[in-house]
């Protein structure tokens, strides 16, 4: 073989032999799967929040908007809504009806079509806007006012109403054997709203009433208004302030050696009543309670409690966490069924929900197009000789047409 030829075939043989071994070294590399398109994460739903956490019902409404915060995480923790997160921007106005105005109309401008409220004074100045702009607001004021959906058919909310609580004491007065009974509210929406349905209920049982005293939110002492109510001597005293307030009232009536009763409307009764009145209270205090105390014996507890334990366990809560969070579970069943995530579909979705069970935190819940009174039960709780707070009676109003929107 010629020189020449001798380095072709050398040349043909390298270049064989470093096709083999590239060919060699792919066949060892793992065969890379195919790579899926990353899924761009879903957009939260976001729900506007009006609390109150440092103005004259902050003593109740803390703990409200804790858990209205504590329940989105858990919404979110079980799925959202088919899929979505929910995102709560939570808010306080200070109780201030302008703030809550101004706040409405920045939720608005972001487009939110969904809002968790606070107080009768605020959800009645903004009650006309809603309708017009179609958002649904779901209120921690339960005024029987809003419950009628030909009048303010975006409002909603997840409790007996006002209403139909002060006709059940009523009702419970009577079922006592007693008939004289005295109204003490602040003079402000909120105190005044179901006194109309109270006296027009005492009537009805034929209840004596006596003159009406006020006592304001941030009351320190109600001795001259009780000295008053003294001279007419009720059975029963109907409450309609928050915890604060009710606490002075309780401790003065002590004080002064009254005789009377207490019936306590659903945001002056919780248990941090019992720790500021002590012996006060004890055996002469009842509660018109919508929702399960906190840690209640029911099914409906767990979740609640869990959030507390993983999120703030050395807090404490009580019934208002209980009821924020109520109206968020409200609020996260309509958005599941809403065929529409806007004002209008959630609205409907809602007036679609029939005998929602909570699980015991409240009676079932039912809306419809024509009646947004979510139900008429509720427990009247009692603290005993012991200073607990127990169950006496359950009670259910008969749904009367002429109650609705009164």
């Amino acid at each position: 073989m010629s020189k020449a030829a001798l380095g072709s075939k050398w040349i043909v043989l390298t270049v064989a032999a470093l096709m083999i071994i590239a060919i060699g070294g792919l066949g060892c590399q793992k065969a890379e799967p195919p790579k899926k398109a990353e899924e761009a994460p879903k957009e939260p739903i976001v729900i506007g929040g009006i609390f109150d956490t440092t103005g004259a019902t902050s003593d109740v409404g803390q703990d409200y908007a804790v858990a209205a915060v504590d329940a989105a995480d858990y919404i979110n923790a079980n799925g959202g809504v088919n899929g979505r997160p929910v995102e709560i921007i939570a808010n306080d106005y200070a109780y201030k009806p302008d703030k809550a105005v101004e706040l409405y109309k920045t939720y608005k401008d972001k487009g939110i079509f969904l809002i968790q409220g606070w107080g009768t004074g605020d959800t009645n100045a903004l009650k006309a806007l809603v309708s017009k702009d179609k958002i649904v607001y779901i209120s921690a004021s339960y005024d029987s006012l809003i419950n009628d959906p030909a009048k303010t058919p975006y409002n909603f909310y997840a409790s007996t109403a006002y209403g139909d609580a002060i006709r059940a004491a009523m009702q419970f007065v009577h079922d006592s054997g007693k008939n004289k009974v005295v109204f003490i509210y602040p003079d402000h929406p909120y105190g005044k709203n179901p006194i109309p349905a109270g006296k027009a209920m005492a009537a009805e049982l034929g209840l004596e009433v006596g003159p009406d005293q006020f006592v304001a939110l941030n009351a320190t002492d109600a001795v001259s208004q009780l000295t008053n109510m003294k001279q007419f001597n009720p059975d029963f005293a109907w409450i309609g302030g928050t915890v604060a307030s009710t606490a002075v009232i309780i401790k003065d009536a002590a004080k002064l050696g009254l005789d009377t009763k207490f019936l306590v409307n659903v945001w002056g009764f919780d248990e941090n009543l019992v720790k500021l009145t002590g012996d006060a209270a004890k055996e002469r205090v009842y509660g018109m309670g919508p929702f399960a105390m906190w840690g209640a014996d029911v099914p409906g507890m767990a979740a609640p409690m869990s959030m507390h334990t993983k999120k703030h366990p050395d807090d404490s809560h009580t019934v208002h966490y209980i009821q924020g969070w109520s109206s968020m579970m409200v609020m996260w069943e309509a958005l599941k069924k809403a065929e529409t995530l806007d004002g209008p579909g959630v609205k409907a979705a809602l007036e679609t929900i029939n005998d929602l069970d909570t699980g015991g935190l409240t009676a079932p819940i039912t809306f419809t197009p024509t009646d947004h009174r979510p139900n008429t039960t509720l427990n009247i709780n009692m603290i005993d000789a012991d200073g607990k707070i127990v169950t006496v009676k359950n009670v259910t109003m008969k749904r009367r047409p002429e109650w609705l929107g009164q």
